[in-house]
Formats: C-alpha cells, structure tokens, sequence
C-alpha cells in the first residue's frame, strides 16, 4: 500500500521542523479569496499576451481546449462556465518560426516535453524561464495528430469565431478535438457543452462513426 501524503499548514509546517522539500510533505498556504481569483486572473493573462503577441506579427491562430469551452459556454450562461488553468492554442505548422518569435518577444520560452501519459512529445511556451509547464500555452498543429495514437489529425485552422482579445476555434471543431481527445476532462467539458444546449443529439450526424459513438457516450449519461 502506498504511503498518503501529509498535509500540514504552512505555520504549523514552520513549528514542526518539518521542511518542504520532504516528498511525504504538502505545505498548505492559507485560504484565500485572493489567491483563488490569482489564479484565474494568470491565466487569463497569459492568454491575453499569447493572442496579442501571435496577432501583432500576423500569426494565424485560434484559443482550443478548456478556455474555448468556457467561452462558449459563457455566450448561453456565465453561471455554467467552468475555469481551467491550461491555455490551448491552435497553430498552422508553417508559422511555427513566426510564432515562436512573437510568444517569445512576449517572454515565453520555448521548450518540448513529454505528453503526460501519452507516447510523444507536445510544443509548448512557458510563461518565463522558471515557470512550470502548467504555467504555459500549449501549442496543438492545425492538421496533425495531437497524440501519435489519435484516430484524427486537429481540424485545420481556417475560420475562427472573434472572442474579445482573442479568436476562438468554431464551435464543431472544438467538439471534433474534445471527441477525438477523449479524455476524462474531455467528456467533462462536452458535457459543460451539452447542459447549456451548444449541443444534442442531432450533432451525431456530423462526425464519423467512432466519434459519433463517443458523443452518444455524453448524451446517454449526461451527469457523467
């Protein structure tokens, strides 16, 4: 049986004599409105410099992932929309050079990691040179497989919808990408899409049949 980690307050941490590099040890900051709405607020941040940073050298890009189903979630209902850290952006690989100058003249840097759990390697720019990769704008290629074992390539980026300070992928796509990821946070935000009405069951008929197949996963357990 693996051993549970102890969770011990930052002050309490101090009086112990406990030190935070001990791997059995998770300092605890103090509860704070502040620090919740901190986190929310960096991300945004980020996605704010990447968008204005691609646009100003004229790079073609669209926001994917979680922060694109938050935004068109929020279009139907603000209550529903669900924060999330990661910062997703959909690149065409010709710009690859031309993007990489604009995020890093914002103060990104570039680096290539390990997909967490999955064979290969993904691009992407942290926000600073000492950042963590959750602290970062991950980049997905427009037309490629996002994963070596995806059973589709990322749509290809042609239209995009005009968010306010950003483009965002259109709404099919971004349920193509959700479909073909599939991941549990995957199936989470389909249905984030699902309970505000962006989608149903006449979207079925819209993609393959694996995907199809996916989607009617959403729709027959809705509450997941």
């Amino acid at each position: 049986m693996s051993r549970q980690p102890r969770i011990i307050p930052v002050a309490a941490l101090a009086r112990s004599g406990y030190h935070s590099t001990m791997s059995t040890v998770i300092a605890l900051q103090p509860v704070s409105w502040q620090r919740m709405a901190k986190g929310i607020d960096d991300v945004r941040q980020r996605l704010e410099r990447a968008a204005a940073a691609l646009e100003k050298l004229g790079v073609q890009y669209a926001v994917v992932g979680g922060n694109a189903v938050a935004a068109w979630v929020s279009r139907v209902d603000e209550s529903a929309v669900r924060n999330t850290r990661d910062v997703d952006i959909l690149l065409c690989r010709e710009d690859a050079e031309k993007a990489r100058e604009a995020l890093e003249a914002a103060g990104f840097v570039h680096r290539r990691v390990a997909s967490l759990g999955k064979a290969g390697a993904m691009d992407v720019f942290l926000d600073g040179p000492d950042a963590k990769v959750r602290d970062a704008v991950h980049v997905l290629w427009a037309g490629e497989k996002p994963v070596p074992d995806a059973i589709e390539n990322t749509p290809e980026l042609r239209e995009t919808e005009q968010g306010e300070g950003f483009e965002l992928v259109p709404l099919q796509d971004l349920v193509r990408m959700k479909l073909v990821s599939f991941r549990d946070k995957d199936r989470m935000h389909l249905r984030d899409l699902l309970s505000v009405g962006l989608i149903d069951e006449s979207w079925a008929g819209r993609f393959p049949k694996e995907l199809a197949a996916r989607l009617h996963v959403i729709l027959n357990d809705p509450e997941g």
